[in-house]
């Protein structure tokens, strides 16, 4: 594989459904090689169908798709392939599970690569346990909850070993544990050299997590920036017509109150707290 900094680069995608709705129009984008990426953006302005355009599901209509400075192979042998180095969560798992059971569904993926039993076992093993559901392996699907099947289907990609992973809306119907849960594993992911795109309405998260934010609209990709670099592009945001993070707008506000001293705005609530504490009045001892 090549070692050039973007894994996918999207040119002038246009993709149009067949019963009429655009998808995508001129939508280009650049994905740089294991970072976090959140794909932001209303509902209909394209981010699942993006999403399915990197994993092959989807064709386009014009520009091309490149994967590693390739264009994609849509011979069933080129989309095969794809699919070993490229996994896509669905937003709701049940247009994913198709198994009966924890385990067989999870080993689907696995199996299908001809690997020798062991090794589906070890991968199965392994991917039921980073996503927490070890205990589950012999399950029936269909007594699960919707945050359970949820980590079942990531559970199968992640069998498959991907250098990248899709997720279209993966917080959705997570509690507040299962969702830092999905974070830790994400970073986990990262560090390993994972490439991560997700899509998500949640711009604090967004901000607080994702190395590069993305945002789509109307089928276009009308923003594409470093996370860190938002704050300086906070005009161009609004302009946008998009929210800034909740912690960026309290942080400016602090400032302009001289309540704060000029630092690298905090992408986090947790950070935003680390600069306030110093600046709190000492407690007053009682005897």
């Amino acid at each position: 594989m090549s070692t050039s900094a973007a894994i996918f680069d999207l040119q002038g995608v246009c993709y149009r459904y067949p019963d009429g709705p655009r998808g995508l129009h001129d939508c280009s984008l650049r994905l740089a090689r294991g970072r976090r990426h959140a794909l932001l953006g209303a509902n209909g302005a394209g981010k699942t169908t993006l999403l399915q355009h990197l994993n092959g599901l989807l064709r386009p209509s014009a520009g091309q798709v490149l994967f590693d400075g390739a264009p994609l192979d849509a011979s069933r042998a080129g989309l095969r392939a794809l699919r070993q180095h490229v996994g896509l969560v669905f937003q709701n798992p049940e247009h994913q599970l198709f198994s009966a059971q924890v385990f067989e569904d999870v080993s689907f993926g696995p199996l299908n690569l001809g690997l020798d039993e062991a090794t589906v076992r070890e991968r199965v093993r392994a991917a039921l346990a980073d996503v927490g559901l070890s205990e589950q392996a012999l399950a029936p699907v269909h007594q699960l909850s919707f945050g359970q099947k949820k980590r079942v289907c990531l559970a199968g990609v992640l069998a498959m070993q991907p250098q990248v992973l899709l997720l279209d809306e993966p917080m959705a119907g997570l509690d507040a544990p299962m969702q830092q849960a999905l974070t830790d594993l994400l970073d986990g992911l990262v560090a390993r050299g994972v490439t991560v795109l997700l899509s998500t309405h949640d711009i604090d998260f967004a901000y607080a997590w994702a190395d590069h934010l993305h945002l789509m609209q109307a089928g276009r990709c009308t923003a594409s920036l470093p996370a860190t670099g938002l704050p300086d592009q906070a005009g161009v945001w609004r302009r946008l017509g998009q929210p800034l993070p909740r912690v960026l707008e309290l942080h400016q506000a602090l400032q302009r109150q001289g309540l704060l001293p000029e630092t690298d705005p905090p992408r986090s609530h947790e950070a935003l707290l680390g600069l306030l504490r110093p600046l709190a009045p000492p407690e007053i001892e009682t005897p």
